[in-house]
């Protein structure tokens, strides 16, 4: 059997040194091996010729058994790659011009089956618009910046405080007394060139807020103002925009994706009414633990993608809600109001 394998091999390298085509070669092969399993078959035992090629049938289908199944393993890697291949080199990236650089960045994103080419390609499309570059803003803002989502409005009227520190990671010590849009242009800015960021430094008010969300695909309320939260709602409501709006306190927060245009409840139907003064005290007077808003924060900007790119299952019409102390995650079912004066008139 070696003396077989041998002129095997020798046929097979000889003639690749003398440049003899790869289909030629195989085809020698093949004709040996059938010759060889051909007198295995039909030589009787103890025939010179049977013992000098194997003298066993057995031993050679052994052979050809594994010899298919590195071939075939072979195959369906080459196949793998090919695929691979293409799906990083699809048509929705190459037309959008990634460079190479923004390529490598989101090949993480890329090779995954629910975002893709396609997906990564509607990311750098995106309008986000961010309310509050506070605690639920700073790790929204930082995700959706590293993910490659391609303008991301912020607005927020607050300076950076020392107190602000604690939680809200996307400033520093060196800007405390900056505007807080600012500070987190800079950090995003330095953490992801490829997007575009839009700081408004001041509140938003009624005068503006139609304007501004209407040049946005989607926003997302991280504010802890009452009023604010509730004008948001309408506006988006009124503009048929998706909000995802995240609350903290303590050790627990809450998400929800409110999107009345395409039949969820609004804000103010899962939250009717504002609070009474002090039974919603604000985080500097219940205090807050400094990593919950980076869990919330990330949960928002989560959402966001997943509802950009069609991914999965986002928080429509259900509200999740994380107890950071006893590390517990629940989610409840919303439901629309017939009467609620916010989003009764939209589509059912």
């Amino acid at each position: 059997m070696l003396l077989t394998l041998f002129i095997s091999a020798l046929l097979w390298f000889g003639g690749v040194y003398a440049g003899v085509s790869r289909r030629a070669l195989i085809a020698v092969q093949i004709i040996l091996f059938t010759a060889v399993l051909f007198f295995q078959a039909t030589l009787p035992d103890g025939n010179t010729l049977k013992q000098i090629t194997g003298g066993s049938l057995m031993n050679w289908l052994i052979l050809a058994g594994v010899f298919l199944l590195v071939w075939a393993y072979r195959l369906l890697l080459r196949r793998l790659r090919a695929h691979h291949n293409e799906s990083y080199q699809d048509d929705s990236i190459s037309s959008e011009s990634f460079t190479s650089s923004e390529l490598d960045r989101y090949a993480r994103h890329i090779v995954l089956r629910e975002v893709g080419g396609a997906g990564q390609r509607k990311l750098k499309q995106a309008r986000i618009l961010v309310v509050g570059a506070g605690g639920l803003g700073a790790p929204s803002l930082q995700y959706l910046a590293a993910m490659g989502v391609g303008t991301i409005g912020v607005i927020d009227n607050d300076d950076v405080d020392n107190s602000n520190l604690q939680r809200q990671v996307i400033h520093s010590d060196a800007r405390i007394g900056m505007p807080k849009v600012f500070s987190a242009q800079k950090s995003i800015e330095a953490q992801n060139p490829f997007v575009s960021i839009a700081p408004y430094h001041r509140r938003l008010d009624a005068e503006i807020a139609s304007d501004l969300i209407s040049d946005y695909d989607i926003v997302l309320d991280g504010t802890d103002d009452p009023d604010t939260r509730y004008l948001i709602n309408e506006v988006c409501v009124q503009l048929s925009k998706p909000l995802i709006s995240g609350a903290i306190s303590q050790w627990e927060g809450q998400v929800s994706l409110f999107d009345p245009a395409n039949g969820t409840p609004c804000y103010r139907c899962v939250f009717p009414e504002k609070s009474a003064a002090g039974l919603a005290p604000s985080c500097a007077e219940a205090g807050v633990v400094g990593a919950l808003p980076g869990v919330v924060g990330s949960i928002m900007a989560l959402e966001a993608i997943k509802y950009i790119t069609g991914a999965g299952e986002t928080l429509k019409n259900r509200m999740m809600i994380y107890d950071g102390l006893y590390a517990d995650a629940r989610v409840i079912s919303l439901h629309r109001r017939d009467d609620c004066p916010a989003c009764s008139l939209t589509n059912k």
